[in-house]
């Protein structure tokens, strides 16, 4: 709420009309900067902790 009244300006009733998705392109710009991927040292951590597992279906 702060960042949609505060550093957006919109009004209230503009605020609670915004999707989470209109809401997150907004504040997409701000963002800049802020890396959401990760390195391969993450990605074998997540492949050790969250192996596939071999399924049969059938």
């Amino acid at each position: 709420m702060a960042f949609g009244l505060g550093c957006l300006r919109l009004s209230p009733d503009a605020f609670w009309r915004m999707t989470p998705r209109e809401l997150s392109a907004a504040m997409r710009p701000r963002r800049q900067g802020v890396s959401q991927s990760f390195d391969a040292g993450a990605l074998a951590r997540l492949m050790r902790d969250f192996p596939d597992e071999e399924t049969s279906y059938g």
